[in-house]
């Protein structure tokens, strides 16, 4: 459906230790698959063959293009370059051309006009995309995207003009803020708000489900990571931490209990 986040993507300089991180914390299941002068790694949640999230290599020369280790959301739409296009026409910008990926689908890159960047991907699969996923809120699979933007207001038009989101609950926070989340039907997708001060740059970033908050934490540790902000529970009732992967990644965590 256009405008639905459909994939997630890690680009890191060291697949095999990410593996070895992501594995031991969130139980997923590395597949590799070789392309000319690539390896492209899906990770699928144990008793379901589909994968939920990818992991490709970050290269030197991404590196030294200042591309810094992370992940990646991307959106599908109808049409790849119409999308993309309207994305520079209103301020944005395309940070790489459509292109297509054989048997996969069509994609590019985009940033919003305050430089968040994600991907936006017309799926042409074969087989229409279908397979076995566990269900939404699963451990494993991703439960929410949020926005840190420069102005919240703004991005909101910019992204409901293109993806046709509809605001959802909104809550005030404060000094910080109002939390604006989103959704496309009945399917609550993430949430967006103004970045505070002291992160240098606007973007975006997801929400892995686990059991428990607390245990989850303490294994980001042990296992080489940081995290950055304390288990805390947010409006809604669900625990969330901010966390780091060893090779310098940001993600977020969240489970239904501490």
């Amino acid at each position: 459906m256009h405008g639905t986040f459909l994939w997630h993507e890690l680009m890191t300089p060291d697949p095999a230790a990410a593996k070895s991180f992501y594995g031991a914390l969130l139980g997923w299941e590395p597949t590799d698959m070789d392309g000319p002068g690539f390896t492209y790694t899906t990770f699928a949640v144990p008793g379901f063959p589909s994968g939920v999230t990818g992991m490709m290599e970050l290269s030197r020369e991404m590196a030294d293009q200042g591309i810094p280790p992370g992940w990646t959301g991307y959106v599908q739409v109808d049409d790849v370059d119409k999308t993309a296009a309207e994305f520079a026409e209103n301020g944005g910008a395309i940070h790489r051309a459509p292109e297509d990926i054989p048997g996969i689908g069509r994609f590019a890159v985009v940033a919003d006009p305050h430089g968040a960047v994600l991907s936006i991907m017309a799926p042409k699969m074969p087989d229409g995309g279908t397979g076995t996923w566990p269900t939404p809120g699963s451990p494993g699979t991703v439960g929410w995207n949020e926005l840190m933007s420069g102005n919240w207001q703004e991005a909101w038009d910019f992204y409901a003009a293109r993806f046709g989101w509809e605001k959802d609950m909104a809550v005030d926070m404060d000094a910080m803020g109002i939390y604006q989340t989103f959704k496309l039907g009945d399917r609550g997708l993430g949430g967006m708000m103004t970045k505070p001060p002291q992160i240098p740059m606007p973007y975006w970033g997801f929400y892995f489900i686990v059991p428990a908050i607390d245990a989850a934490a303490e294994q980001v540790k042990k296992l080489g990571g940081q995290v950055l902000m304390d288990p805390h529970q947010v409006p809604g009732g669900s625990w969330i931490a901010a966390c780091q992967d060893p090779q310098g990644a940001y993600f977020n965590l969240t489970a239904p209990a501490r």
